[in-house]
Formats: structure tokens, sequence, C-alpha cells
């Protein structure tokens, strides 16, 4: 298990959402796979067993994670795809959408868009 750096700038049960999101898809958690319990990463982190379990219910809610009573909570089989499907809704919503409406104040044209992201993504810095 990684350790997760807590910060402020978010509430933790939505970064321990987010460190269980990121193991999965890095495959650190397989799926069908036991995943550390409230009371694990509350000893781990020094918080409070309710928001640990804050932050794995939120899996539980949205599919990513099912309980076996008294065993623990697994990844569910799919996991994987619904994160990242999830997050590349999360990423057109968060910034392709803004991108597109700057593009458009600044009469950029789609080809032009499309190079200067294709160089970014190659990691060229030049326009």
């Amino acid at each position: 298990m990684n350790r997760l750096q807590l910060s402020d700038e978010k509430s933790i049960y939505l970064q321990i959402e987010e460190m269980i999101e990121d193991q999965i898809l890095r495959g650190i958690l397989l799926e069908e796979e036991r995943v550390p319990s409230t009371n694990e990463l509350s000893r781990m982190y020094a918080i409070n067993p309710a928001t640990a379990a804050k932050g794995l219910n939120l899996l539980v809610e949205r599919g990513i994670l099912y309980k076996k009573r008294g065993i623990g909570m697994f990844v569910s089989a799919g996991a994987v795809k619904q994160i990242v499907a999830q997050r590349k809704s999360n990423f057109y919503k968060q910034y392709v959408v803004g991108l597109a409406a700057e593009a458009n104040v600044l009469n950029i044209t789609k080809d032009e868009l499309l190079k200067m992201v294709s160089s970014a993504m190659e990691g060229k810095s030049t326009l």
C-alpha cells in the first residue's frame, strides 16, 4: 500500500477514495482483491475510522468496491473500466470544455488546437 500524503486542500475521505482508485488503476489493488479495512486505514494515516469508512463507502456506492460480510471490502470486477470511464468524463468536463471555449475566444481553429494538444502530449513546448 502506497503512503498517502494527506493535505488540507480536500476532505480526507475524498483523498482516501482517490487513493484507492489510483491503486486500482495502477494494478496495486486487483479486481476481486481485498482492500484495507477502515481500521487499517485509520491506523495507517492516523485518521478517524469513520472518515476512512466514508471514503470506502463512496466506492461501494459507485460499485467500485463490494462488501463480503465478516471478511471485508473487495475490488469489484470491472472496477478499472468504471474508474477510467468516470475519470474520462470528469476530464472532459473539467478540462476539455474550458479548453475549447478558450480556443474559441482566441479564434484558434480546430486544426491548430489539435496540433497544440498533440505537441503537448509529445512533450514539446513550442507552438
